[in-house]
């Protein structure tokens, strides 16, 4: 059933209200949710006619009995980052990732745990763990990927050499038939799989006695024996597994295995059977020392035959980063530090895991590769790394996919033939033939990266796919490589499935009666066509419903921001790949991205911002394509914390497309008065400075407060900083300096206006500090930094505020003095968006002076580095601290200036807390509509940990945001580093 020309929401816009109400969950028909679950990870895109979230399995039945009474299709998703484009399609999008996320029933005896399909497969195993088990499969979006998706596509990852895929642990699985029938799959004895086939008259009695027919025929067997991949090829989703499933004992007298349809549904897509339990299989945690051989090698072809070499010891992954993977690592903040292993230029790096009880024992089995592989003459440099080294480099290699959506332009690495798979002798052969093939036939490049151990590489051909000849190029290329495989007999999946990509080709690669075979499989489950319709079997050609229409020409609207290198607005919001790096949780650590992480609604994904903006620039025919509510909706939660900047592989920046969209919206409506109240911070602030008595008195009083704080929009509940009887740039002016001041060095001090108005206690313990350690300190005429402005969208006033600094400021740093800041997002204003938002024949001095602008942290670190500060200076008495940093620290420079800074004292120990943003985010957390959110992130990790923290701990955090809020939200007092680091100086 072609689901696509089914129904329309309009027709069915009754029923879905008779449906709505039948359920405890959420069902949404409006565009704005739609729009959101018409994408993937995958290069599809195709409009659902609804969105369900059920809360129940009744729900999830309602759905099914709903589905099939309508003709429409039930899409199972979880986290959505599928590549076959597995969860994208024309009917209901059932989403269970916010509600179906328990874990069930942990049994250590028998190593098995029920889990609920929703669950993330790292936080399973940080459940795990205290037990001393773990679930094995091991997919690069582990940190987001969730059970119930990694059973559809029979995920595996960079261990499966060791641990296999999902389909090896799936013990038992509950859930429903296409008919809303509940039913369990476990393994069967031979009288207990005769007893379904005698069953009731009913669905699932007719699957057993189909699958008992069909594969007990011996012409089938030798079928699929003949034309299904080879049995040596551990990493094969093509079709249905019913070259496993035939291989059970009641099917199979010379088999000693069970029965389990669990074999036939792991790898399924949701075409099958909807899962609501899932038992899993679990395996003891292994060996506690891992050490990571890192081969460097001039070619692909050499590191392919090094694999030969290392998987013929005890490893536990050996995976491939080509050059083009870290060539973009050099665009990413996050992962451009990772590359600290890296020597010389390599064409390729083969990553070997060897694991064992102590690092000699490791080291000994990394020497004896080493030596095999440099004896057959491979390679140039192994870098063998050990501890918190081993992490870094799985995290880039894990940031394969979201790093390849960091490649500007319209040309990107194409998601087309990068899962296939042969044996491993067999590879270096085979991917020179692809080579071959794409340069001769089409003129194309590849990128190599993934799991080399297992025979499978992931290649994506750079391909224009908004061209008509990408387009074609996209399904070309496909035939080709097909072929290709084909003549391996290898499997054109390894690991990501079928789904709509490759299920075109899947009779050409099984043959017609084989695909004919996993057609009455489908049919017999699935008569109505009610599960995940055209996936695997009678898919829809390839190359349609692609997320671009060949030959369209979206413009490019004008923008304040210099969005060039990103070939524009357009270009900047489709660096996203949707790869859903930010649906990971707190748990996982990070700051990207509050709002998710708090809601856990796909809206609030940076994925889901991105996707609504360039769905807005691309089809909107207004002549301000920003003036969109749906937009205004979807960015209205974005804290624009720049998370997302640093931790999105593919550097999505929301918070700069959001103030772009802000400011253009704003030419529509005109702007809020509790923005500009906002925005012109320093100007209203300025005033009250002359009159902090009242000030005071109204913000003081509870009662007084909460009615101010009403009428301008902020929440009663939320308190507002008082103010000092004089502010910096007074205190300053009439101070003495120290004796020491200038008998070191010099240094300008950024007096921001958060720190002259509402912290000049901050500023002052930074001056007393720094000349007491012997620098002269100068505050330089300057403005107001822009920051306010910025965070409300008012770009023009923004860069009026930013160019003003520029010209005054190119003089004053013109020696190369530095310039320090004690507000991160202040300071890191001249590092960040005045880079892009300075008028064009300022940005050379913008881009000059950059460097010298630091956070006080980064100038202590230096100067220390520099032999010019030393412990000497500071206290012998021993205090802990714990650091809290600011977001777009963490997200522009990071927190170890802040930790070497705090950590100057011999004696004081500094531990960060892994939290990500506080909640605040400049005046986010002030607004009324927006103040319980600005909690409820505060209550994810830092509210809770402050709490445990004894009250000798001594608490840092930079930013007076996250400072304000660790007040509300605990009732603790925080400290810049600077007052810590002046209370613990010796120098009188």
């Amino acid at each position: 059933m072609d689901t696509a020309a089914a129904s329309s929401p309009a027709d069915l816009s009754a029923q879905f209200d008779v449906l709505r109400g039948k359920l405890t969950g959420e069902l949404h028909t409006g565009p704005l949710m739609r729009t959101l679950y018409s994408t993937d990870a995958s290069a599809y895109q195709q409009m659902p006619l609804a969105v369900a979230i059920p809360k129940t399995t009744d729900d999830i039945r309602e759905l099914i009995l709903f589905a099939g009474q309508h003709g429409v299709g039930l899409i199972p998703r979880t986290a959505g980052t599928s590549l076959a484009g597995q969860v994208v399609g024309a009917g209901i999008v059932v989403d269970v990732s916010r509600n179906f996320t328990r874990i069930l029933e942990i049994d250590a005896q028998q190593r098995t745990v029920w889990v609920e399909p929703g669950v993330i497969r790292n936080e399973l195993n940080m459940a795990l763990k205290p037990h001393g088990m773990l679930f094995g499969p091991e997919t690069s979006t582990q940190n987001r990927a969730m059970l119930g998706g990694m059973v559809g596509n029979n995920s595996c990852g960079s261990n499966s050499i060791k641990y296999g895929s999902t389909r090896d642990h799936l013990l038992e699985i509950e859930g429903f038939l296409s008919d809303g029938s509940f039913v369990t799959f476990k393994a069967l004895t031979q009288e207990e799989f005769e007893a379904k086939c005698q069953g009731p008259d009913g669905l699932e009695t007719k699957i057993y006695q189909q699958i008992r027919a069909m594969l007990s025929d011996a012409e089938n067997r030798a079928e699929i024996e003949r034309e299904f991949p080879k049995p040596s090829i551990p990493r094969r989703n093509t079709g249905y597994a019913l070259d496993l499933l035939m291989d059970a004992n009641v099917l199979n007298e010379a088999s000693d295995k069970p029965f389990n349809f669990c074999k036939l549904i792991a790898g399924s897509e949701g075409t099958l059977f909807f899962a609501t339990r899932i038992k899993l299989n679990c395996l003891p945690l292994p060996p506690p020392v891992n050490g990571l051989i890192c081969g460097h090698f001039e070619t692909i072809d050499a590191s392919l035959r090094a694999t030969q070499i290392a998987v013929k010891h005890d490893c536990y992954g050996c995976e491939l980063i080509d050059s083009y993977i870290l060539a973009c690592t050099e665009r990413s903040i996050e992962h451009r530090a990772n590359r600290f292993f890296v020597q010389g230029n390599p064409g390729a790096i083969l990553v070997i895991d060897i694991r064992g009880d102590s690092q000699h024992e490791v080291q000994a089995v990394c020497d004896r590769i080493i030596a095999e592989i440099q004896a057959a003459g491979y390679g140039y440099a192994f870098p063998v790394l050990f501890g918190d080294d081993t992490e870094k480099i799985w995290d880039l290699r894990k940031a394969g996919l979201g790093l390849l959506g960091n490649t500007p332009g319209d040309a990107k690495p194409a998601p087309v033939v990068e899962d296939t798979c042969v044996d491993v002798d067999d590879l270096p052969e085979y991917i020179a033939e692809f080579n071959k093939r794409l340069q001769e036939r089409f003129g194309l490049e590849c990128v190599h990266y993934a799991h080399a151990g297992s025979g499978e590489i992931h290649l994506r051909p750079v391909i224009n796919l908004k061209t008509p000849e990408g387009n074609r190029q996209f399904r070309e290329v496909a035939q080709t490589i097909a072929e290709l495989v084909k003549q391996y007999r290898g499997s054109l999946s390894g690991e990501h499935g079928d789904g709509r990509l490759r299920g075109e080709f899947l009779e050409f690669m099984i043959g017609a009666r084989n695909y004919q075979l996993v057609r009455e499989v489908k049919r017999t489950w699935d008569p109505g066509g009610v599960f995940n319709p055209n996936k695997i079997v009678d898919t829809p050609p390839m190359n349609s419903s692609l997320r671009y229409a060949p030959g369209q020409k979206p413009r490019q609207p004008e923008t304040l921001f210099d969005f060039s290198s990103n070939f524009g607005i357009l270009g900047a919001a489709e660096m996203c790949n949707g790869s859903g790096d930010c649906r990971k949780t707190h748990l996982s650590g990070g700051t990207m991205c509050p709002s998710y992480m708090a809601t856990r609604n796909e809206m609030h994904t940076t994925r889901a911002r991105a996707n609504t903006l360039r769905h807005v620039i691309t089809d909107s025919e207004a002549a301000n394509p920003f003036d969109n509510e749906e937009l205004k909706e979807v960015l209205d939660l974005c804290l624009s914390c720049k998370g997302c900047k640093k931790e999105c592989p593919s550097t999505v920046d929301m918070a700069k497309l959001k103030a772009e969209f802000q400011q253009h919206y704003y030419d529509a409506h005109g702007v809020p008065s509790r923005a500009k109240l906002i925005a012109d911070f320093t100007s209203k602030q300025n005033l009250a400075a002359k009159f902090p008595w009242l000030w005071n008195l109204l913000f003081g009083t509870p009662f007084l407060r909460k009615i101010l704080n009403r009428f301008t929009g902020f929440h009663p509940e939320r308190t507002i900083p008082l103010l000092p009887k004089r502010t910096l740039a007074a205190w300053f002016a009439q101070h003495k300096p120290h004796a020491n001041a200038g008998t070191v060095g010099r240094v300008l001090l950024f007096n921001d206006e958060f720190t002259n108005f509402h912290d000049p206690h901050v500023g002052i313990a930074a001056v007393e500090l720094l000349e007491r350690l012997g620098y002269s300190v100068k505050i330089p005429e300057h403005g107001e930094s822009g920051r306010t402005w910025l965070s409300k969208g008012l770009l023009r006033e923004a860069k009026q505020r930013i160019d003003y600094n520029l010209r005054v400021l190119k003089d004053q740093l013109s020696d190369g003095v530095m310039m320090i800041g004690l507000e991160p997002s202040t300071i890191l204003t001249f590092r960040d968006e005045t880079l892009e938002l300075a008028d064009p024949e300022l940005r050379p001095i913008a881009h000059q002076i950059a460097p010298q602008c630091l956070m006080f942290e980064e100038f202590i670190q230096n100067e220390v580095r520099g032999g010019r500060i030393s412990a000497d200076s500071f206290t012998d008495e021993a205090k802990s601290i714990s650091l809290h940093g600011h977001c777009f620290q963490k997200a522009l420079v990071g927190q170890s200036a802040s930790i070497a800074a705090l950590s100057l004292p011999r004696n004081y120990t500094v531990k960060t807390i892994p939290s990500g943003c506080c909640g605040m985010a400049g005046s986010f957390g002030y607004e009324a509509e927006h103040y319980p959110l600005s909690m409820q992130i505060g209550e994810l990790v830092l509210f809770p940990r402050v709490r445990e923290l004894s009250g000798e701990t001594l608490i840092a955090a930079p930013g007076t945001s996250c400072r304000h809020q660790i007040h509300d939200g605990t009732s603790r007092t925080a400290k810049h580093p600077a007052q810590i680091l002046r209370e613990a100086v010796t120098i009188s």
